[in-house]
């Protein structure tokens, strides 16, 4: 499945160059400053806490583009909102399909590329606004491993949306074991062919080996570890006490509520805030993708959860 894309962009904040040459723009929506009226001759007076600030990781194949009306409404509710593509995915460069692409897969996304993202946020948007990070699909189980593994800037909080483990066994004996199959299969034919050719086979867009061994392998073994990593994620996973906010979505068949209970129950310590979303509340049908066209209830709730659970000053 291919999400359709709508037009337009949020302003550029920052490029992010990484240290092999990948480029990786970072887009944004500021809030606005909040107005004080003082009197004439008075010393200034505190203002209000910065709005917190949240970073949109996307899914599989998906440019972070295609979020746009969905960090409008997140927008129009007070925060920063903030999106950049995946190595290799939408804007950033160089894309997994140019012949010059490096071989990546989730320790590359989750030890190299994100910290600097989010380092590179820090710098623009200063040390006071909480910083959230927000995962759809792919980008979700991201998001929890980068919270968990401790290896960039510090984030106050995670969101998941729509996401979930792809452990074959959280899928059922009816759908568990063609899962299984269809992800031997795509881990054989991206080695094979070095790379999944996903947007002419229908599934997860191009993507680089790596990333698509490491998807395979946590669907087979349900255990993260990825390729090359020193890091042991299950534990650091167990270990981490952020908020977590967990939405699952009706008519989701991609991440289901049982797929997301097994990525969940990886992170026993967090803070955890879960919520289900429904076509009678969004007003629109609802699936893994179709979502982002009616979130502006969504937006809602996410924005009184990160403003919940907002850092002490």
């Amino acid at each position: 499945m291919t999400p359709r894309e709508p037009a337009g962009e949020p302003p550029l904040l920052t490029t992010v160059e990484l240290p092999d040459g990948a480029r990786v723009p970072v887009r944004a929506l500021r809030a606005p400053e909040p107005e004080r009226f003082l009197p004439s001759g008075s010393a200034p007076a505190p203002g209000p806490p910065p709005a917190p600030a949240l970073l949109i990781l996307p899914a599989m194949g998906t440019p972070a583009r295609f979020y746009r009306r969905f960090a409008g409404h997140l927008h129009d509710e007070g925060l920063t909102v903030l999106t950049a593509d995946l190595r290799g995915q939408g804007e950033a460069t160089p894309l997994t399909t140019d012949p010059d692409a490096l071989g990546h897969g989730y320790r590359e996304l989750v030890e190299e590329d994100l910290p600097a993202v989010l380092a590179a946020i820090r710098a623009e948007l200063g040390p006071e606004p909480p910083l959230y990070l927000l995962g759809h699909s792919l980008g979700g189980q991201l998001a929890l491993l980068y919270a968990a593994a401790g290896r960039g800037p510090r984030v106050d909080g995670v969101a998941l949306v729509a996401t979930g483990s792809v452990h074959f066994r959280a899928y059922g004996p009816l759908r568990g074991p063609a899962l299984l199959l269809g992800e031997l299969l795509i881990a054989g034919v991206s080695t094979v062919l070095g790379r999944w050719p996903g947007s002419r086979l229908g599934f997860g867009g191009d993507q680089p080996k790596g990333v698509m061994r490491d998807w395979a392998r946590q669907g087979r073994t349900g255990r993260y570890a990825p390729k090359g990593a020193t890091l042991d994620y299950e534990a650091a996973l167990a270990a981490l006490g952020l908020p977590v906010l967990a939405v699952s979505v009706e008519h989701d068949t991609l991440a289901p509520a049982t797929a997301l209970d097994h990525l969940l129950g990886k992170a026993p310590r967090a803070r955890l805030t879960r919520t289900h979303y429904t076509e009678r509340e969004a007003g629109a049908r609802l699936d893994h993708f179709a979502w982002t066209r009616a979130s502006a209830q969504l937006a809602k709730h996410i924005t009184a959860w990160a403003t919940e659970h907002r850092p002490p000053d």
